[in-house]
């Protein structure tokens, strides 16, 4: 089973994310390739730490695309897994997801998320208090920080074009029928500690969004946009959350106006508040 973890500048967190996929790992079970790329800091030197257990695959520039090619490339077999190196996932979540695919007509996984909330201010909890009753944001892959694929799920990602939203693009490639959210997998997802860090990352999203369906993609996995009829849905249903759906309005309309306004230029929105 391999496990291909792009990094770049994670020195903080990659070791958190190492020590859990190897917590009850049988020798030579998991093939984990770290990708530092364009890195400034110890990241080579954290995931070298860890031994022949991890292999590191160092690549000059900083971009994720081509650190997740570099990975492929260097990664024995499958099932396959791409991980963020930012989040928390264990052995036991990594076996459950090789089961997962086992499954006939599952071509693509991704465990079940938990955030972190605690520290985070009001608004962000509100935010998220939305984000996660939203239905695609529950039945999708993405948002997740890892997804897992067999040999013909990893053929139909290969043939993705470079896009920002990956996990978006990777969810929406796989029909609802064809990929899985597995509940006896778990991974930890830390979300932005600031409003501010919580609008970058929200502008990164729409840009993403917004790339991916100009590049008129055939996407069987549909649309994973928010409609008005899913948000009144959770008002009728919870009312109680009404203040919380005008954070999560109003983050929403600046974070597409941000990048409307950037248009092409939109970058990167690196959230260094969750690497805290």
């Amino acid at each position: 089973m391999s496990i291909v973890i792009p990094a770049q500048d994670e020195e903080r967190v990659l070791g958190r994310l190492l020590r859990g996929l190897l917590e009850s790992a049988r020798p030579g079970e998991l093939d984990i390739v770290v990708v530092p790329n364009g890195c400034t800091d110890a990241t080579a030197d954290v995931a070298a730490s860890f031994g022949a257990a991890v292999r590191v695959v160092a690549a000059p520039e900083a971009s994720k695309a081509a650190a997740l090619r570099l990975g492929d490339g260097a990664a024995r077999g499958f099932p396959r897994l791409y991980v963020d190196a930012d989040v928390e996932l264990r052995t036991r979540d990594v076996r459950a997801l090789a089961a997962a695919l086992e499954r006939p007509g599952t071509l693509a996984a991704a465990p079940a998320r938990r955030l972190a909330m605690s520290g985070r201010p009001w608004p962000v909890r509100a935010y998220y208090a939305v984000w996660t009753r939203l239905p695609e944001i529950r039945r999708g892959l993405f948002g997740r920080g890892v997804i897992a694929v067999g040999a013909e799920g990893h053929a139909r990602l290969a043939a993705l074009p470079r896009v920002t939203a990956d996990d978006l693009a990777a969810s929406l490639a796989f029909a609802p029928a064809e990929r899985a959210v597995v509940g006896a997998a778990a991974v930890v997802v830390h979300p932005p500690r600031t409003f501010g860090d919580l609008l970058r990352r929200r502008e990164r999203a729409a840009a993403g969004t917004g790339q991916l369906e100009a590049a008129g993609l055939d996407q069987p996995g549909g649309s994973a946009r928010t409609g008005p009829a899913d948000l009144a849905a959770i008002a009728r249903r919870e009312p109680w959350l009404l203040p919380h759906l005008a954070v999560f309005l109003g983050v929403a309309v600046v974070a597409r106006r941000r990048a409307a306004r950037a248009g092409s230029a939109a970058g990167w929105q690196r959230d260094e508040s969750s690497r805290a």
